[in-house]
């Protein structure tokens, strides 16, 4: 059974950082990307980040280019999203993704930027 466990999120002050986590667990995490995605109230929800199965590429949304980091852990089956500079705008519910699992999700973990 697939299952994804969100972790990190909490309350910081805009310019603050925090980094978030993903645990995968029941399939061979390192054949798969992994994506962060991202949904504030009375939004849709949003990619925010993308690595390949071996970390080579990533992608970030232009709202979130230059602040964030995405990166992955195979050994420890974990996915990561440092983010800095944090803005309120960047206030949300952060969900990770597995591509070749798109309707498994997560709890998601709330980050509020907020003074």
């Amino acid at each position: 059974q697939v299952q994804l466990v969100e972790s990190g999120g909490g309350l910081v002050q805009p310019g603050g950082s925090l980094r978030l986590s993903c645990a995968a667990s029941g399939f061979i995490f390192s054949r798969y990307a992994m994506r962060w995605y991202r949904q504030a109230p009375g939004k849709e929800r949003e990619l925010v980040a993308s690595i390949t199965a071996a970390g080579g590429t990533t992608n970030y949304a232009d709202s979130v280019k230059g602040r964030f980091s995405i990166s992955r852990d195979n050994a420890k089956n974990t996915v990561y999203l440092q983010m800095n500079s944090l803005k309120p705008d960047d206030t949300a519910v952060y969900f990770c993704n597995a591509l070749a699992f798109p309707f498994v999700w997560g709890q998601g973990t709330q980050v509020t930027v907020s003074s």
